[in-house]
């Protein structure tokens, strides 16, 4: 039979890896179909935000203390809504909740756990840069669904995260996932005319050693004196090393992340001592750290908070923040 000429789906790619699996009930594949339609929205939405009046800040603060944006309200909503009924979730975690979002006792449970961040880099919407949706799912830990859950259950390394990933929103809408175990990095661009995502980058592979870092420069200053040496060696030119790198910072970390995934690099946002509260570090540990470090860990990168791996982390709170060095493995080591 003569080839259509149209790539493998995003949901046939998930189906086949259910196929793989003998232990697999569809669960995962059904909790993966609803949040692949709610990047979809979501990504529509980004696409018109100019014309329709969802663009800005909504005046509020959320519970990282940020300025809420119209989309970021939107975009939670969205994720919340299309995942609270399908019967695979024991419960959520947003960057934009306090607090565990409970499954409508209407709906029945399962035992998967989603984390995410709802729009990564929103502070960039006004001014038409990439942003994306983080996310990791975890299997709760008491296997037991009619118990109550407990915050343990949440409260894991990210070591034991069952898939993680992200979509991109920006010159095309893509998806980047894995499920670990040496099942690949995967990348899939959204066709619109189709309304589905094809595969277009398959078992994606960082570079060993890249040419680019990524950092705000502006928080020099603040940093210790071991993060100060770590960026001048990046800037001081050394051609045995094939040194100086490229600086590429765009303030959207999932963009940052995304193209050293592709080219090689370091992205990195080390603590600081500009405020006490990012003295540890900025960056969302459950639902920004954890899931790109799964990714860059199976494409073979590396990921630390400058003194161990992202995914041993132990958590001792849904909104614990951390130090990330992530990217291509010799250039993280050296964090």
């Amino acid at each position: 039979m003569k080839k259509t000429g149209v790539g493998i789906t995003l949901t046939q790619h998930i189906l086949n890896q259910q196929r793989e699996n003998p232990e697999a009930t569809g669960a995962f594949t059904t909790l993966m179909n609803e949040l692949i339609v709610a990047a979809k929205v979501i990504s529509r939405e980004v696409n018109r935000a100019g014309i329709a009046d969802i663009l800005g800040s909504t005046g509020k603060i959320n519970v990282q203390d940020e300025q809420v944006q119209k989309l970021d309200v939107f975009s939670n909503q969205i994720i919340i809504e299309r995942l609270q009924h399908i019967g695979q979730l024991c419960c959520m975690g947003s960057e934009e909740n306090a607090d565990l979002i409970d499954i409508p006792p209407q709906y029945p449970k399962g035992n998967y756990i989603i984390l995410f961040d709802p729009l990564d880099g929103s502070s960039n919407i006004d001014v038409n840069v990439s942003i994306g949706t983080i996310f990791g799912i975890f299997k709760r830990k008491s296997e037991e669904t009619n118990i109550d859950l407990l915050l343990s259950d949440v409260l894991q390394p990210g070591i034991n995260q069952v898939a993680a990933g992200y979509f991109l929103y920006g010159s095309s809408t893509m998806m980047v996932y894995t499920t670990g175990n040496g099942t690949g990095v995967h990348g899939f661009t959204l066709y619109p005319s189709l309304g589905e995502f094809l595969l277009s980058h398959e078992n994606i592979r960082i570079p060993e050693k890249g040419k680019i870092y990524s950092v705000n420069e502006g928080n020099y200053q603040y940093w210790d004196d071991r993060t100060r040496r770590l960026i001048d060696y990046f800037k001081t030119k050394d051609k045995d090393t094939n040194r100086p790198y490229t600086s590429r910072y765009v303030g959207s970390l999932v963009a940052d992340f995304h193209r050293n995934l592709l080219k090689g690099g370091i992205f990195m946002y080390p603590a600081d001592n500009k405020d006490p509260k990012t003295s540890s570090g900025k960056l969302r540990l459950m639902v920004e750290a954890n899931p790109l470090s799964m990714v860059v860990k199976e494409a073979g990168g590396y990921a630390s908070d400058g003194h161990g791996p992202i995914l041993e982390l132990e958590p001792a709170r849904l909104h614990q923040r951390t130090a990330l060095y992530i990217g291509s493995k010799k250039d993280v080591d050296l964090a």
